[in-house]
């Protein structure tokens, strides 16, 4: 009998991904969507005719029960989230419904409905914050710095706490930043390969960005739904650090992406204070040491062919319209 896997947010970035692996080794896909009047679908829509799409939420306690119920999967992949983390300066409250109530409401229904059913977390880097030590791995301290980092560090404990209190299979991947030409517009590397697509195309003169300084550890999402899923094919269930152990510059990001479209950033790129955030996380770098060694993974796209791939998808996106749309072609 095949497998089933329940994936919440899977009409996000990670979500399509992560369908899609599940689907090439033999799984049954089941996937939860928030019921909405403007269905969010087009990173998914290859996959429609593959998957089943189910309605619940992570607010409604009750749909979370049902839906686990019925789907009852082997393993459950909870991506689900309030993801944009200058967003969570605005909606504090309710990020915190979603990313730390809504992880125990879920937690909550597989302890109810079948104890046995695999449980994964996105945890993020974005807990260590303001950082203790560099690179970061499983053992350093969390420091948020944002609404967002704090609501993912009570998700990411409460899941602890789960698998401690009644022995669930519950795990969290303390996920670096990863990113693909699905990446939504609002993230700093779309943002950019979109604004440089349109410079490049003559739609747009300027790119306003914020601190060029920060440093991040990008890696591409194709390569991290994967660990997510060695993550819940072990033994013993644990905790894992997903990096790839390099941290770039948004200025380095920058360079790279205007280069490849043969232009020149300084002639384009604005700093925008207001695109500052109130406090701001400087450096994350993260540690895989105890993922490669113990799950053998190893990342296989790097950040220039990352970004590239992106600047790529965004000329070709905008080539091919006639308007500047959000969506960008499935690869």
């Amino acid at each position: 009998m095949a497998k089933r896997a329940l994936i919440t947010g899977i009409t996000g970035q990670d979500g399509s991904y992560l369908a899609e692996l599940l689907l090439e080794k033999g799984y049954e896909v089941v996937g939860m969507m928030r019921r909405s009047s403007a269905p969010n679908l087009w990173r998914v829509e290859h996959l429609l005719h593959r998957i089943v799409l189910k309605p619940a939420d992570l607010l409604d306690q009750l749909s979370l029960l049902r839906l686990v119920d019925e789907v009852r999967p082997h393993e459950l992949y909870n991506l689900a989230a309030m993801s944009f983390v200058p967003a969570s300066w605005d909606q504090p409250m309710l990020t915190g419904e979603f990313n730390a109530l809504g992880v125990t409401r879920l937690l909550d229904a597989v302890r109810r409905v079948d104890p046995s059913i695999r449980f994964y977390q996105a945890s993020s880097s974005e807990m260590f914050g303001k950082v203790r030590q560099v690179p970061q791995n499983e053992l350093t301290p969390f420091y948020p710095r944002s609404p967002y980092g704090v609501s993912k560090v009570f998700a990411h404990y409460i899941t602890v706490n789960y698998r401690e209190s009644y022995n669930l299979f519950a795990v969290s991947g303390m996920l670096f930043n990863h990113e693909s030409p699905r990446r939504g517009l609002e993230f700093v590397t779309r943002k950019v390969s979109d604004g440089v697509a349109r410079i490049k195309l003559g739609r747009a003169d300027t790119l306003s960005v914020g601190n060029l300084d920060a440093q991040r550890d990008w890696g591409f999402a194709g390569d991290y739904v994967r660990m997510m899923w060695l993550m819940l094919q072990q033994d013993r269930a644990d905790d894992y650090v997903i990096a790839t152990g390099v941290s770039h510059s948004v200025r380095e990001l920058v360079e790279i992406a205007f280069a490849h479209a043969g232009l020149d950033w300084k002639k384009h790129v604005r700093i925008d204070p207001a695109l500052m955030r109130p406090a701001e996380v400087d450096h994350l770098l993260g540690d895989a040491t105890k993922a490669r060694a113990e799950l053998g993974w190893m990342p296989s796209v790097g950040f220039k062919q990352l970004i590239e791939m992106m600047v790529d998808a965004d000329l070709e996106l905008l080539s091919s319209s006639t308007s500047a749309v959000a969506r960008v072609p499935v690869r």
